[in-house]
């Protein structure tokens, strides 16, 4: 049932209970664009057993003994170049992002966000909402496609948090959205008026999704096939026959095959095929972060125009355009039934 105005006998102490909560999560970030703050974010990042799925026992001295030593300081470099401010752009947009709809929500609804790695930590936030009264949390993982690094990961440190508590609320998550007319059209929207804004007509749009492992397409999960049906309906719903479209997967690590084709061979193929004007899209990222400003924006023209490409544009992500933030109001709405 919806909660109802407490009807609390007159001695009986405060009691802060009977509220709706929606925590937005996104992947993480450093505190800072420094080597030190890099470096302790990625030994979180790259300790998740579901984002590196070999036995710790081998993976830990590698980590340990050689990529915390060595990556973090290029890693610092590229945060730099993207850093505003306002911080991390990942952290400022999701916040934003949740700012947003605590004013859709009004009172009916306590929103906040956090980061899957890195500050605002999950068990924080949900400490958070818990003493102010949420016994009822909407948990909004903000990756449209599924995939046990990503959605599966946040479901993990809940579940780790709610071990801990006595007094547990209910939970509900929100479902990956991959598919859903509403993120398809909000997509297709934005997409739309930024192809409007620019100062030539691209022949192709790229459509780049982070990478995963190709194991992880064998071992079943079903992120590959989230991100090429999200790139169908939205070619589709864009509708435009003289554009074309291509998908690939972009942030490759380590010597393993990754999901392919990969976002950086695209583009130099591209460039030496002929093809002069492009636009690239990242439509699996909710908010721009290093792998969309740094990494597509700034490496990837360099990677277009040096192979022989001359107009190049990043198109940017829903982040809290009018299209993105209506979507995810109606999202949450949606998933808040009955509760509020």
């Amino acid at each position: 049932m919806t909660w109802q105005e407490q009807q609390l006998p007159e001695e009986h102490p405060p009691v802060r209970s009977g509220k709706v909560g929606v925590l937005l999560v996104n992947l993480g970030t450093p505190e800072a664009p420094t080597a030190k703050a890099v470096k302790r974010y990625l030994g979180e990042f790259l300790s998740d057993k579901r984002v590196i799925e070999i036995p710790q026992i081998a993976w830990q001295p590698i980590l340990r003994g050689i990529i915390l030593n060595t990556r973090p300081a290029k890693s610092a470099e590229a945060y730099s170049k993207v850093w505003s401010d306002e911080g991390s752009p990942l952290a400022a947009i999701t916040k934003a992002q949740a700012e947003a709809m605590q004013r859709a929500f009004g009172d009916a609804v306590q929103v906040d966000w956090a980061m899957r790695y890195g500050a605002p930590s999950i068990p924080d936030q949900l400490n958070a909402l818990q003493e102010s009264g949420c016994e009822r949390i909407l948990l909004a993982p903000l990756y449209p496609q599924y995939c046990a690094a990503t959605t599966a990961t946040v479901v993990d440190k809940v579940n780790e948090w709610l071990a801990a508590q006595r007094w547990q609320p209910s939970l509900r998550t929100l479902p990956p959205y991959h598919d859903d007319p509403l993120y398809i059209d909000a997509l297709a929207a934005d997409i739309d008026r930024q192809l409007g804004t620019l100062d030539f007509d691209p022949e192709l749009l790229l459509m780049s999704f982070h990478g995963m492992p190709a194991r992880t397409l064998q071992l079943g999960d079903p992120y590959h096939c989230h991100c090429q049906k999200t790139a169908r309906l939205l070619e589709a719903k864009l509708a435009r026959p003289g554009l074309r479209f291509r998908t690939s997967f972009q942030s490759r690590f380590g010597p393993a095959k990754w999901l392919e084709p990969a976002t950086d061979a695209v583009l130099e193929e591209e460039a030496r095929g002929g093809t002069k004007r492009l636009a690239i899209v990242a439509p699996g990222f909710s908010a721009d972060c290093l792998e969309t400003l740094e990494e597509l924006a700034i490496q990837g023209r360099e990677q277009f125009t040096d192979a022989g490409g001359e107009q190049f544009a990043a198109l940017s992500c829903l982040n809290t355009s009018d299209a993105g933030l209506a979507m995810l109001e109606a999202l949450l709405k949606r998933e808040c039934a009955g509760w509020i």
